[in-house]
């Protein structure tokens, strides 16, 4: 049975739902932190490819060292890819939770950009595409120290290739022009 309201049930009501709608406003702690994460991700990203820069202009190359210093290059852009990912975080947060970044939405040639998040479901997407990336960057960090020893290994070298080729093209939605994969 729907009972008619009463002045103190409307107002506890209309109380409770300030209250829960002023509560979403802790969700600026992980944007916060996001956002101090990138920061640290692209230090540390830049320190990475400085240390592999002054070994490169240094002349501090060990023989047959050129595999570890392209991997300590390799490493500074997946510390970079990560620092996105959570750019992206922190902003899809913000937006979906709190307010719009009016300062994005000023701008016509950024709408429908990496940090347009409109939705939750177009966040996951937008994280996924880096993260994808990202794994594949430290995929080709780790092929670089891979050591080919027989025909089986050369295999699983062959077969981390063409998986890398193809979630490259999943990632990127296909062959331009084509009805790849959407």
């Amino acid at each position: 049975m729907n009972y008619p309201p009463t002045t103190s049930r409307k107002r506890f009501e209309q109380g409770f739902e300030r209250w829960l709608w002023r509560i979403r406003l802790i969700a600026i702690v992980p944007v916060v932190m996001s956002l101090v994460s990138t920061a640290a991700s692209f230090v540390l990203g830049t320190g990475e490819i400085f240390k592999a820069l002054h070994k490169i202009f240094s002349g501090q190359i060990e023989p047959k060292g050129e595999a570890k210093l392209l991997a300590e290059l390799v490493s500074g852009v997946d510390l970079y890819l990560i620092g996105i990912a959570l750019l992206i975080f922190g902003y899809g947060v913000y937006e979906l939770l709190i307010s719009d970044i009016e300062a994005a939405r000023g701008h016509d040639q950024n709408s429908g950009g990496l940090l347009d998040i409109r939705s939750l479901d177009g966040l996951k997407e937008k994280l996924v595409k880096v993260i994808i990336v990202a794994l594949i960057v430290a995929a080709f960090k780790a092929m670089l120290s891979f050591q080919i020893k027989d025909g089986s290994s050369l295999a699983y070298f062959c077969v981390s290739v063409l998986l890398l080729a193809i979630s490259g093209y999943l990632v990127t939605g296909g062959i331009p022009g084509s009805r790849g994969p959407k």
